[in-house]
């Protein structure tokens, strides 16, 4: 059966975002290339982008969170605003540590607290515009 990874593109910063997450989950990483790393091709690497990240993976508990710099000659985009990463903690405690944790130097766009639907949820973009929501979903009885 296939699983879901997710990959995050950054324009610069991939190495502090993924120092940041590390902070937060915990574990090594089980990828990290530069793209100074690369065999050399026809078309030289300039030295500026040498140490820039080629490959990032985190093992965070059934996924792989990846990322990356975009290189020169992609595009540049808005980073974190088309999509959510939502992580469905195991515990109250959890889901604060989570919640807290990435949030820190982010905004918060929903505190983390009861919903309606049952769920201990919040949301929030973190410092490198990354868009996040954490839940702890309550035993039903």
């Amino acid at each position: 059966m296939a699983f879901l990874n997710i990959y995050l593109n950054f324009n610069g910063n991939c190495e502090a975002a993924f120092n940041f997450y590390k902070s937060v989950f915990g574990g090594e990483f089980s990828a990290f290339s530069r793209f100074g790393d690369m065999p050399p091709s026809e078309t030289p690497l300039p030295e500026s982008e040498s140490q820039k990240i080629l490959h990032v993976a985190l093992p965070v508990r059934d996924c792989v969170l990846m990322g990356s710099d975009c290189p020169p000659d992609f595009t540049s985009g808005v980073q974190g605003n088309l999509f959510n990463i939502s992580i469905t903690a195991s515990s109250k405690e959890e889901a604060d540590h989570l919640f807290f944790g990435l949030s820190a130097g982010g905004n918060v766009s929903m505190p983390i607290g009861d919903t309606f639907w049952g769920a201990y949820f919040g949301m929030f973009s973190d410092r490198f515009g990354v868009q996040w929501m954490v839940s702890y979903d309550y035993p039903k009885s």
